[in-house]
């Protein structure tokens, strides 16, 4: 036995694969029946290893890239599965309600849910207003939806819900262009950094762009959104808000918090539902009705555009397979901008066009609603003459 393995062993002292047919004699030991036979990978172990048992490199990389192999397969189906059951359950809105005569303002309308939701209200004949960040990319799908639909009332308009003053600019812009706004759609979003950064008003960049600066666009625009009423406030959040188990309202900028791109990313979810329900209290029976929503996983490019591995690259994987489409994620945005079932519902987060009680017990909170929208004011620097409620 000591002389087969010598012939056999190369260059590097370990024992070379057998090449005739002819038993190992490790095999020679002895007969096993049938059903103790050694399966595949037992046979690498035993026929391949060297003398002082171990296998060579090439064997074990080429198990562990069948096994990765094997696995990512069965990930694959299972997720194609999972996505297939998700999408065909996904809620769709039913109402043929026309826009015509009304004026619609859908922040981050440039790609994902939040275009497909400009093209149906186009399509509903709404004024449509992109307010979008990227100017040349919001003209390209501004163009599509206009040949799309045959709505020429389909524009653009600069806006970085990330910066103070580029709120303010556009607010301005809209209160001398305008003269009505029936719907104000909050969905612009970004996924988060890896790391803390400011914006130049010294803000967390997901919290000013998914929630500070919707904040303040909505209070800028609520005398034109009264004086047009009935109107509706829409604000995209999310389930991920449930990640958030605490919230402290005097560390919403992370300067003291620990920060992660997800953590980030839940708490201004999290904000938005606060934000919309404290906003609904202030609003009631005035004829302005607001209400936030998740729009479920949906396969956009916010997965693309995020960092991190969980977030960013998982996601990014997955996503394809088990999410929603987009024109699927729009699906209760434009319920809840146009269905009139909707018009006289307010503080409410809504899920695949229903009222839906998943939201936490933190998310339903009227007291930390209050302190949030507290703590806004403060962190945007909100003016007297900028209040309307």
């Amino acid at each position: 036995m000591d002389k087969a393995v010598t012939a056999s062993r190369g260059m590097d002292g370990y024992a070379t694969c057998p090449r005739s047919h002819e038993p190992s004699p490790t095999r020679q030991a002895g007969v096993k029946s049938p059903a103790s036979r050694p399966g595949f990978l037992e046979k690498i172990s035993v026929t391949c290893r060297s003398a002082d048992g171990r296998l060579p490199l090439y064997v074990m990389w080429h198990t562990v890239l069948w096994v990765g192999v094997v696995v990512s397969c069965a990930v694959a189906v299972i997720a194609a599965v999972f996505g297939h059951v998700y999408r065909m359950r996904a809620g769709r809105t039913t109402t043929t309600a026309s826009l015509s005569g009304k004026t619609v303002i859908i922040t981050g309308a440039s790609a994902g849910i939040g275009q497909e939701a400009a093209l149906d209200l186009a399509r509903r004949n709404a004024r449509v207003i992109l307010a979008c960040r990227n100017l040349k990319k919001a003209s390209i799908v501004a163009e599509w939806i206009q040949s799309s639909t045959g709505n020429s009332q389909v524009v653009v308009r600069e806006l970085d819900t990330s910066s103070l003053a580029s709120v303010r600019a556009f607010a301005a812009r809209i209160l001398a262009e305008e003269h009505r706004l029936d719907v104000l759609i909050l969905n612009a979003g970004v996924g988060g950094k890896s790391k803390r950064t400011l914006t130049s008003d010294g803000l967390e960049l997901t919290m000013a762009t998914n929630h500070f600066g919707h904040f303040l666009l909505a209070n800028l625009l609520l005398g034109l959104l009264k004086e047009s009423r009935p109107s509706r406030v829409v604000v995209t959040a999310s389930m991920a808000h449930t990640l958030v188990k605490t919230l402290d309202p005097k560390a919403l900028n992370y300067e003291k918090a620990g920060y992660w791109a997800m953590q980030a990313y839940a708490q201004s979810k999290m904000c938005n539902i606060l934000f919309a329900r404290h906003l609904a209290h202030l609003l009631k029976d005035t004829g302005v009705v607001v209400n936030s929503l998740c729009p479920g996983l949906v396969d956009t490019e916010i997965f693309g555009k995020t960092e991190g591995i969980i977030f960013g690259k998982v996601y990014n994987y997955l996503v394809p397979y088990v999410g929603k489409t987009c024109e699927q994620g729009a699906q209760t945005i434009i319920h809840l901008a146009a269905a009139e079932e909707t018009e006289n519902i307010t503080g409410e987060f809504f899920e695949d066009c229903h009222v839906s009680d998943n939201a936490t017990n933190l998310a339903i909170d009227d007291g930390m609603a209050k302190k949030v929208w507290e703590a806004s004011e403060t962190l945007v620097g909100l003016k007297p003459e900028e209040q309307h409620c």
